[in-house]
């Protein structure tokens, strides 16, 4: 039995799909949100949201509010929390940062688990297509101001999206180091989907964030 990291992103999504689709038994979904503004970092994207992508996936979710400074420690109290029922492992949605792959291998390592990265090393193009092509849909959430323009905000992911990337050399097409961040709204693993309803771009600190104001869920039948 695994667990998922989950931030909500299309990373952390299409890494929880293929690895159920490698066999392994996903048993919950593991998200973190600032206990200060009850959204998750960088994405800004609110609890409740999370909680509707969960619900739709139909996997239970751990949800759980952290501090400036105690990510780790808090990190590790809540995937504790899961090691008595007989997880083995975890699943991340990382690519190719090296710092990324080993903060997760040494802190699953202290926990006594297995640390999979069904990403890893594949080429983010490659991926972006894959991604897309598996019918998963994604908004972008947030984004550096001063790397994506405010018109990208609250729009798909898709091969527009991709293509204007790619004339931005500075920017990694699946914003692998922080450039962007998307909210799934659609995948294989839903049983419906999210429909944005109302939504506001703002800026903040050089970010801009998308702020969801009314969503509903759709569920199929």
């Amino acid at each position: 039995m695994f667990i998922s990291s989950w931030s909500g992103g299309k990373e952390s999504c299409f890494a929880c799909y293929k690895a159920l689709r490698s066999g392994v038994k996903v048993t919950h979904l593991i998200n973190f949100i600032s206990k200060e503004y009850q959204r998750v970092s960088f994405h800004g994207i609110k609890k409740s949201l999370i909680q509707a992508q969960a619900e739709l996936a139909g996997i239970p979710l751990l949800q759980k509010e952290t501090t400036p400074g105690n990510y780790e420690s808090e990190f590790k109290e809540a995937v504790e929390s899961l090691l008595p029922i007989g997880i083995k492992g975890m699943v991340f949605g990382d690519i190719y940062l090296d710092e990324h792959r080993q903060w997760v291998e040494r802190v699953c390592g202290e926990l006594g688990l297995e640390a999979i990265e069904p990403l890893w090393e594949r080429h983010t193009e490659d991926l972006m297509r894959e991604y897309i092509e598996n019918g998963f849909r994604a908004v972008v959430v947030s984004a550096q101001a001063d790397l994506v323009d405010k018109e990208w905000i609250g729009k798909p992911v898709d091969m527009d999206f991709i293509e204007y990337l790619k004339k931005k050399p500075e920017i990694d097409l699946c914003g692998e180091k922080g450039e962007y961040h998307t909210l799934v709204v659609g995948c294989p693993m839903f049983k419906g989907s999210i429909e944005i309803m109302e939504q506001e771009v703002i800026n903040r600190q050089g970010y801009w964030f998308l702020d969801v104001k009314d969503y509903t869920v759709v569920r199929s039948s």
